[in-house]
């Protein structure tokens, strides 16, 4: 075997999908390539979609067209997991095992979510010639507007293409380190378009996230073994929320370690960051022990790595959990395909250590069908009895609540 190319990828999420129809969906992402290529993503999902609750782990890879392993690793996850739980098996990978009940639960409570090949047209070129060639070595996708029929100028970094921080010229210092951030250069690598969101692949992205309860986000490139999390912006700190990415009085001034600005995370948001990278890690690291290690994103090197419009900060900014897994200790976009085989079996892994880790428990089930069941048959009828107009905020239910609760303070202090 050898990596899976644009179409086999194609054919494998479609195969998977005609193989096991009772447990997923096929989605056609709507927005069209630069080359008119549309791209599909597969949802796994048991249990008879009962749960309403169920927490949504959306898995993308191949943003940068260099990066050949990591649409496969996510192929090999979704066939891993609908054959061990369609045949009631568990799974083992290396050192690293999970039992069929844990199967079971992550298939019949969490959606996993696989966008194996996020950038088509530009794994497509880059595949289209031997590894380790300048083609090969293409990142960008192929996107032609800026190019001023210069084949040079081809191609936007989709992973600085998300509304994070988009125009770094005005939100970072200059002292930001360039070779990592972004660039208006359309023949730079790191070129972020004309825009934000204005390439395809980013917007396909953000629409697949938005079609569920999305609470975990991993974007899988390649290389240097490591599990980053947020920021990528500039150093973390959990005390003053003035420092912050949506406070235009910092512009200019973001990007530098050591200095005045560092990005505000909220503690508990940090510490669930910190622990679920942790589990990735783990679970990476079990299989084969390959020292993987878990970090901010801003430290990607050892010196600092500041980012804009890239995918796990902006998942950070809806609310999500996001991380990037940085695959391949070696240090190569191209390993052979023996090696990759290895790293499939790691980061498929630690990417299930992560869904079991964050599966909901049977109490958080029940929790959920209760206030489901609240929700359909208590308050729904209730509001139909009682429209805005009575029970919102100026209404007469909520003046005489008010009311109520105006006397019960009143004879509270009375009494004391």
């Amino acid at each position: 075997m050898t990596f899976l190319n644009v179409v086999e990828i194609e054919s494998a999420l479609a195969g998977l999908h005609n193989a096991y129809p009772a447990l997923t969906q096929l989605f056609e992402l709507p927005n069209e390539t630069a080359e008119h290529r549309r791209s599909h993503a597969l949802l796994i999902r048991g249990g008879g979609g009962s749960f309403a609750c169920r927490p949504a782990f959306v898995f993308v890879s191949g943003v940068h067209a260099r990066e050949w392993g990591g649409p496969d690793i996510l192929v090999n996850l979704a066939a891993d997991v609908l054959e061990a739980y369609s045949t009631g098996a568990g799974l083992a990978y290396g050192g690293k095992s999970f039992t069929s009940n844990q199967l079971k639960q992550i298939v019949e409570r969490t959606d996993i979510v696989v966008f194996p090949d996020i950038n088509p047209d530009g794994r497509a070129y880059s595949m289209g010639a031997p590894a380790n060639t300048g083609q090969a070595m293409w990142r960008k996708n192929r996107n032609t507007a800026s190019s001023n029929n210069d084949p040079s100028k081809i191609g936007v970094d989709v992973n600085r293409n998300y509304d994070f921080l988009w125009n770094f010229p005005v939100a970072f210092s200059p002292a930001a380190n360039p070779n990592t951030l972004a660039s208006t250069d359309p023949a730079s690598d790191l070129f972020h378009g004309m825009g934000p969101f204005s390439e395809p692949e980013s917007r396909n992205v953000r629409w697949l996230v938005e079609q569920f309860n999305t609470r975990y986000f991993v974007d899988v490139h390649s290389y240097t073994g490591d599990v980053l999390h947020p920021w990528g912006s500039d150093e973390n700190q959990t005390t003053d929320p003035s420092k912050s990415y949506s406070n235009p009085a910092w512009n200019g001034l973001r990007g530098v370690a050591g200095d005045a600005y560092q990005e505000y995370i909220k503690p508990n948001t940090l510490a669930t960051h910190q622990a679920a990278a942790g589990v990735i890690r783990d679970g990476i690291n079990a299989v084969r022990n390959q020292g993987y290690v878990a970090k901010q994103g801003f430290w990607l090197w050892a010196q600092s790595y500041p980012t804009s419009g890239a995918s796990e900060d902006w998942g950070l900014t809806r609310g999500i959990t996001s991380f990037v897994i940085e695959f391949n200790k070696n240090t190569d976009f191209f390993p052979t395909w023996a090696e990759m085989e290895l790293m499939i079996a790691d980061v498929d892994a630690g990417l299930l250590a992560l869904t079991d880790w964050a599966c909901p428990t049977w109490w958080q089930v029940l929790v959920c069908w209760i206030r489901q069941w609240f929700h359909d048959h208590l308050w729904a009828p209730w509001k139909k009895l009682w429209p805005k107009d009575l029970w919102g905020p100026y209404g007469p239910w909520t003046r005489f609540v008010g009311v109520v609760e105006q006397v019960v303070r009143q004879i509270f202090r009375s009494r004391s």
